[in-house]
């Protein structure tokens, strides 16, 4: 069994609008690279929607990310839903590459990392979250008066706790990740 870097949502127009989204994209850039580099498959989902829409397909703002600096051998799946594996062949795509844990990654903490992370293990996944590898709206949730780092620490435990019978998720900083992979 194997591993896949699983990078939620890094598209230019939220780059300015999540918390500390420059750095958090060069953290993933770098696990992008030791990822290829150590032969762990890099998946980069990608928020669409309709015509005219912040995620227009077709608008340069609904693009991935330039600062990730993806390559061709990277695996790009569009998706219409949080849940990264609703209408998509995510699924698929990990089963034929024998994947049995994702590194989750991206944005936002709060809607499409959290619902993809879920999901995986509903699809009997593990997954490594990386702690300082994911991000929500730079203003955190005003509403429920939590910062963005509240978000984080919290998304982290919640879901390092998760009881389902699919998977389990663990919380690891990039720095360990990009250890692990380096000594493969």
């Amino acid at each position: 069994m194997s591993t896949a870097l699983v990078i939620v949502d890094m598209q230019e127009v939220l780059m300015p609008l999540v918390w500390r989204g420059d750095e958090l994209a060069g953290r993933i850039a770098s696990l992008a690279r030791k990822a290829r580099e150590s032969g762990v498959p890099v998946v980069a989902l990608q928020q669409i929607g309709p015509s005219g829409s912040m995620f227009d397909p077709e608008s340069s703002g609904a693009q991935l990310a330039a600062r990730l600096d993806l390559q061709p051998t990277d695996v790009v799946i569009r998706k219409t839903a949080t849940d990264g594996f609703y209408g998509t062949n995510l699924a698929a795509m990990l089963l034929e590459r024998d994947v049995d844990t994702v590194v989750l990654t991206g944005v936002a903490t709060d809607y499409c990392v959290d619902a993809t992370a879920r999901s995986s293990l509903s699809h009997g996944l593990d997954v490594v979250l990386v702690g300082d590898g994911h991000a929500p709206a730079a203003d955190g949730d005003p509403d429920a008066g939590l910062s963005a780092e509240q978000i984080i620490d919290r998304h982290n435990r919640i879901l390092s706790t998760a009881v389902h019978p699919g998977g389990e998720v663990s919380v690891r900083p990039a720095a360990e990740v990009e250890a692990a992979w380096t000594t493969r």
